[in-house]
Order: structure tokens, then C-alpha cells, then sequence
């Protein structure tokens, strides 16, 4: 028995429930014997770390599934598991697909009814909510930042990339919390027409002071949206800001490089910046522009000064 119950164990992070030692053959009083002399260590009721009283997440969160029947791990507790985000306040959260109001210290458990089969998988053989589940329901709970950060996290462990989960949104349409993440993850991967961009782009550009810049210039060997020649000023614009491919990133860097090397300063905004952050692009521009509209008027009077007699003196 006692191998059995080890074996179990190991292959469920360290814990087991009662129901399961009674399965393998333990009583009520030989389990109430090992509560006793430290074999067993209480979590939950009826749920037991075996050998040692310390436990990982991968076990808390096992322990979780086996105090409620049906529960699967879910929300900050499942963004957790995936390692998109953080656990809140040190509770376990849990769906139970039922109207059961049962409670337990230390848990957080949601009864959710419309929780069906194709949005539950299992992960280090715990039940929790799919990828895709998880960031639906914490896109509910989180300001867009904290849904953004949770998108590229996603992405950056091959749990759900953005294209994929735009198809699976569409499945979802309707779902509570569905409409906000499709929209915030829309907001980051569309991309403004050239002539839409211009037409929003260059009126910030006058607003900050700049003139006409020069557009579709090949600077450095790299073609540039937007150039300022008499200020050294390049700017370029991204869309598909989730899911760029290593190669994309590492071109981006070497354009800015470039252009740093030749001595002129590169800005890069997103297409989202523009099109829904116009302010934000407006003072960057206006605290550049400034920036170097007096480095070249310095420039200007140290050239004069070194051009000037010196006037001799007695």
C-alpha cells in the first residue's frame, strides 16, 4: 500500500486525497496514523502533502483540484501555471463547472455552468483552463496593459500567438470578456494604409514644429518613412506589433543602428500610437524637435566662433 500511495503522490506534485489512500487500501485510522507521526501533512480537508510539509505551486495547485471534485485551475491561478502572469493574493482560483456553493480556506472558487470540455485541458497533469480560456477571463480583470503583457507572454512560450488567437476569438464571439480582448489585440496588430498614415502623421509633425519632412527616402540603405535632413531626424512606424519575427527585430536594430552611427537621431512608433495615442506621439516629436533645433543652433555659433579673428590683445 504504502508504495502505491507513493507512486500516486509522485505523479501528482507530492499530494494525494483521502479518497485516494482509501482506494489503495488505507483506513480511516491507519491515515489518521500517519497524520499523526508526520507522514501525512494536512492542506486542505481531506488533501495531504506526503512525507514533508513543504509543497511547490505545482502541488498547491494539484491539492486545489483534488479538495474540489470537477475543479479545474483557472484565472490568476491558471495565468500563473502558464507563466503569463502572476497568482493573486496567495489563493488558488478554480472554475467548478456546477452551481455547487462549496467553500474552502484558501481558495477561490468560481461556479461557471458554461464551462465546457474544449476549454479545459491539462497541463504537469493538472486540470486547468486552455491558454486562450485563461486570457478571456483575465482580460475581464486586467487593464489593457496587464491583457497586453499577458498577449506577449503567451506568445514568447508558443501557448497562443496572436493570429491563432484572433481565429479563436472569432469562435468565441459572444463570450463574456470575448469583445475586449479582440479589441485590444486589433488595436495592436492592424496597420494603417501609407496614405492613412501620412495623413494622421504629418499633421503631429507641424503641431511639434517640424517642417515638411522628406517621405519614402533611402537613408543609410534602409528606406525611412520620414526624414528630416537639416535636423538628422528619422522616423519609422511599426504595425504587427505582436508576433514580429526575430529576423524583423533584429532589422529594426540594425536600421536604428545605422542611422545612429551616421550620427542622426531614429524614432520608432507604432501604427496603434498613432492612430490612437496621437498625443503621446505629438510631445515625443515636440521634446525632439526642440531637442535638436537648439544642438544645431549650438553647433552653428561654435562654428562661427571658430571661424572668427581672434582679436589680439595688448
Amino acid at each position: 500500500m504504502a508504495r502505491e500511495a507513493w507512486a500516486l503522490a509522485e505523479t501528482q506534485h507530492g499530494v494525494v486525497s483521502s479518497d485516494q489512500l482509501r482506494r489503495v487500501g488505507y483506513t480511516r485510522q491507519a491515515i489518521h496514523h500517519r497524520i499523526r507521526t508526520g507522514r501525512l501533512h494536512p492542506l486542505h480537508r481531506g488533501v495531504y502533502v506526503v512525507g514533508r510539509s513543504a509543497v511547490t505551486d505545482h502541488g498547491r495547485w494539484m491539492a486545489a483540484v483534488l479538495a474540489c471534485e470537477g475543479g479545474v485551475i483557472s484565472h490568476s491561478s491558471a495565468a500563473a501555471l502558464w507563466r503569463m502572469g502572476l497568482e493573486e493574493r496567495d489563493l488558488v482560483e478554480l472554475s467548478l463547472p456546477s452551481l455547487s456553493r462549496r467553500r474552502r480556506p484558501g481558495l477561490r472558487i468560481h461556479q461557471r455552468p458554461s464551462l465546457r470540455a474544449p476549454y479545459i485541458t491539462c497541463e504537469y497533469g493538472i486540470p486547468v483552463t486552455t491558454p486562450v480560456q485563461t486570457l478571456i477571463d483575465m482580460s475581464l480583470r486586467l487593464d489593457r496593459s496587464g491583457v497586453e503583457r499577458m498577449i506577449n507572454e503567451a506568445d514568447k512560450y508558443n501557448l497562443a500567438h496572436p493570429p491563432h488567437l484572433r481565429e479563436a476569438l472569432e469562435a468565441r464571439a459572444g463570450d463574456k470578456g470575448v469583445a475586449r480582448l479582440r479589441h485590444i489585440l486589433d488595436r495592436r496588430t492592424f496597420r494603417l494604409t501609407k496614405e492613412e498614415l501620412e495623413r494622421r502623421f504629418l499633421p503631429l509633425a507641424g503641431q511639434a514644429g517640424l517642417a515638411s519632412p522628406l517621405t519614402g527616402q533611402f537613408v543609410n540603405e534602409f528606406e525611412v518613412d520620414f526624414y528630416w535632413p537639416y535636423l538628422g531626424l528619422v522616423v519609422e512606424t511599426d504595425g504587427l506589433r505582436y508576433h514580429r519575427t526575430p529576423a524583423e527585430q533584429a532589422r529594426d536594430r540594425l536600421r536604428d543602428q545605422a542611422h545612429t552611427a551616421a550620427g542622426l537621431t531614429p524614432l520608432r512608433f507604432t501604427h496603434e500610437q498613432v492612430r490612437y495615442e496621437p498625443e503621446h506621439v505629438l510631445a515625443v516629436l515636440r521634446a525632439t524637435a526642440q531637442m535638436l533645433a537648439a544642438r544645431a543652433t549650438q553647433s552653428v555659433a561654435a562654428a562661427e566662433a571658430f571661424r572668427r579673428p581672434a582679436i589680439a590683445t595688448k
